[in-house]
This record gives C-alpha cells, structure tokens and sequence, in this order.
C-alpha cells in the first residue's frame, strides 16, 4: 500500500474518532441550529412579505387584492422551483467536497439575495423590472435552500452517536422554526409603524436586518469541521465523480420514499405557514393575531419536536412518523373552522394545533428518519433530489393551489379537503416506508459505549 495514502486513510480516521467526541457534536449541533435560524429567517422573510405587502407593492394586478396575492405567492413557488436544481448542485459538491463547504456557501448566497430584497424599487418606481428582479433573488434564496436543510441536518447526524440521532438531529427544524419566529416577529414590530411609513419603507427593514446575521453566521460556520461520517467514507472509498446520477441508479425507492415523506408534509406546513396570513386577511382578522399566534406556535413546535425526536431513538422513527401523517388528515377540518370563528384564542389554538402538535411531530422525526435511507456517499445528493423536488410540487405550490381554491370559491371548505389529501398522501408513504431503525439496532446502540 502507498505510504502517503495509509498516513492520509489514518489522519482520517483519527479525525473521525474527534469528530465525535461529546465537545464536538455540541459544537456541530450549535453551529448547525444557529445557521438553520439565519438561513430560514432570510427564506420565511418573503413568505410574510408575500402575503402582507409584495402583492400590493411588486404585482399589482386587478382590483381584487387575492390577486395580486396570488402572483405574489407565485414569485414564492419560483423560489421552491430553484430549490432542486440548488439541492442537485449542493448534493455533489457536499457528496464530493464535503458538507461544510456547503454551508457556507448556501448561508452567503441566501443572505446577499435577502438583503438586495430590501433595496429594491417597486413596481410604482421602474414598473415591469420590480417584479423581475424579486423573482431572480427568490430564485438565489431557493437555490441556497435546497442544500441548506440538507447540510445541516447532515452535520449533526453523522457526528451523533447512534443512539441519539434521532433526539440530536431533531434540533435542526427547530432552527429553522426559530428562524421563522424571528422573520415574523421582525414584521410584527414593523407593522407598529404608521401605515404609510410600513407601506414605503419599513417592510425594508427586516430584509436590511439579515446582513449583520448572516456576517455572524458565517463567522460560527468557518469553526466547525466536517462531519465524522463523511469523513470516515472519505477515508475509506473512492469518491463517486457524478453521485447525484449514481444516487438515482443505486438507491431510486429510496430516493422516491424521500419525496413521498416530504410531499403531504412540506405542502402542509406552507399551508400553516404563508397561506394562513393571506386567509386571515381575507376574513378580516387582525393580521397581528395571526403573526403572534404563528409565533407562539412555532415556539411551542421546538419541544414536541425534540421530544418525538428522542421518541423516534426508543421505538423507530416509523410509527412516530406515522402519527404525525395521521394527524394531519385529522386538524384539517378543525384547523380552518377555528381560524374561521374569529376569536382570538380559537386562532391562537389552530395554529398551535397545527404547527406545535401536528409539524412538530413529523419535524422531530424527519431529520433522521429520511437521512438513514441513503448510504452515506450519496446521502446528500439523494436528501437533495427527493426533499427539494417534493418541496417544489408540495410546499411551493401549496400557498398559490390554496389562495386560488379561497378565491374561486370563497370558502375554506375546498381548502380543507386539499389539507386532507395532503395528509393521506403522507399516510400512504410512510407506510410503504422501510424502518430506518429497528429493533434489533436500537438494542445495539444501547450496548454500544458513547
């Protein structure tokens, strides 16, 4: 054997070994939470925006104002249409380079598109050329996406000890939940301000705010190292010089059972997400009920999340994922008929119902559950293809699908349904899952020293 190839395959190893050592994995699990609350609070920035004031400002269309909401919503399934190509682009370099390069570039090109955001002239100021320029930067922002999600929950679980992927690996979506909260709260203390200065500049002010977080951001990234798993197969295979075709040749169920989990589930939490703003507005309700009950769910959704992650490491990420399917078809109808009655606490309580129960169960599960399909060489050419390609045909168009569906009938009847469909779609996936974590490992990782 080459010399200099066994010292290269031992300093891997030995990295391995440091990787995951408990400060290691404390330090992979902050460094990925905290980029998940930057990266998402610059990506859920314009869902709010969206539903609040892009129709108005960027797409004035007609006279009825849920259509400019519409094509307001539309810029947003544009970004979640960039999101494949970003996860295909992102799964071979973070397959070939590594994950950490990933993130890095995933945080800078999602915070410069943010920021241009708040800069920009409206259609008023340069007309056809307003629209334009927003809909490229939500293009940056999905590209950025698609191999954000990914990279993160990649960095902490492969420097996890097996028994405790499940639980670890659960704090990633609370990232991303904690940076929703922040880009809604953020529009909360704007829209405090006299509606004329709201409407000319202060929505800017969100989108200005993202640079001095993205510069901290970048700065807590550049002091992680790769992750352990990626490393350890770096050390001991040939890499693949094509993974993201390779993925699709040696693992296409398990590229297929990815897209599968994340469809029902990524069109839902858009659903609770963006299009509740727009239906609260549509029924007169304050739209600052609606943002503070959208963060007090979110907030609610970090404990049920890390709780059902640590549930999926005692028994399966299956059944636990399972649960949450299920009970997506269940708050369908009461989710849209609390909303509906216009008091304040019943619409505090659908969206807890729906975020902090319902997405907070299948967020803790996800994360480990889908990782631990695909073999770690192609594992996040294969996340890339199958999440982001079901975030596309599921969450991007799920806002525009149900804002057109409220328009057309006038009701949240039909929307209600959609929800339904949505979550036996979910149903019917994960049961023709595999269990990524049976019994018998469960059992061995117990034994297993830490």
């Amino acid at each position: 054997m080459n010399p200099e190839a066994l010292n290269s395959d031992l300093s891997a190893l030995a990295q391995t070994r440091s990787a995951r050592r408990p400060s290691n994995v404390r330090r992979a699990v902050t460094t990925a939470v905290l980029g998940q609350i930057l990266e998402w609070y610059d990506f859920f920035l314009y869902g709010t925006a969206a539903a609040l004031v892009f129709g108005k400002l960027f797409f004035p269309v007609g006279t009825d104002p849920l259509t400019g909401t519409i094509a307001a919503f539309g810029g947003f399934t544009v970004g979640f249409i960039a999101r494949p190509i970003g996860g295909v682009l992102c799964g071979h370099i973070g397959d070939r380079y590594g994950r950490k390069v990933v993130m890095m570039l995933t945080l800078l090109t999602m915070g410069t598109a943010t920021v241009l955001m708040g800069v920009l002239p409206t259609y008023q100021q340069v007309g056809i050329a307003a629209p334009a320029m927003l809909v490229l930067l939500r293009i940056l922002q999905g590209l950025a996406a698609g191999g954000e999600w990914s990279g993160s929950i990649l960095l902490i679980h492969e420097n996890a000890p097996q028994s405790k992927r499940g639980a670890l690996a659960a704090w990633s979506p609370c990232g991303a939940a904690l940076g929703f909260v922040l880009s809604t709260g953020a529009f909360l203390l704007v829209q405090n301000l006299p509606a004329g200065d709201f409407q000319s500049w202060g929505w800017r002010l969100p989108f200005l705010a993202s640079a001095a977080l993205v510069l901290l951001g970048l700065w807590m990234r550049r002091s992680v190292g790769e992750s352990a798993a990626f490393a350890e197969v770096k050390a001991t295979r040939h890499e693949s010089r094509m993974p993201v075709i390779e993925v699709l040749r040696q693992c296409p169920r398990e590229v297929l059972t990815v897209f599968g989990l994340r469809f029902g589930e990524g069109a839902a939490s858009y659903l609770f997400f963006a299009f509740s703003i727009a239906y609260g507005q549509f029924l007169g309700i304050k739209s600052s009920w609606v943002l503070s009950g959208l963060c007090i769910s979110m907030l609610l959704m970090i404990p049920v999340s890390l709780f059902f992650g640590w549930v999926t490491d005692k028994v399966g990420r299956k059944p636990v994922y399972l649960a949450g399917a299920i009970a997506i078809v269940l708050v369908a109808w009461p989710y849209f008929a609390l909303l509906g009655s216009g008091e304040y606490w019943k619409v505090v309580a659908a969206l807890v119902l729906a975020n902090s129960i319902t997405l907070g169960i299948l967020e803790g599960a996800q994360p480990a559950f889908i990782s631990e399909m695909l073999p770690v060489h192609l594992r996040f050419s294969g996340l890339g293809i199958g999440r982001e390609v079901s975030s596309v045909l599921g969450g991007g168009l799920s806002p525009m699908i149900a804002t057109a569906l409220l328009a057309h009938y006038h009701s949240a009847v039909p929307v209600a349904i959609y929800l339904g469909v949505l979550g036996l779609i979910t149903v019917v996936a994960t049961l023709l899952a595999r269990e990524t974590y049976p019994k018998a490992m469960r059992a061995a990782a117990r034994r297993q020293p830490e």
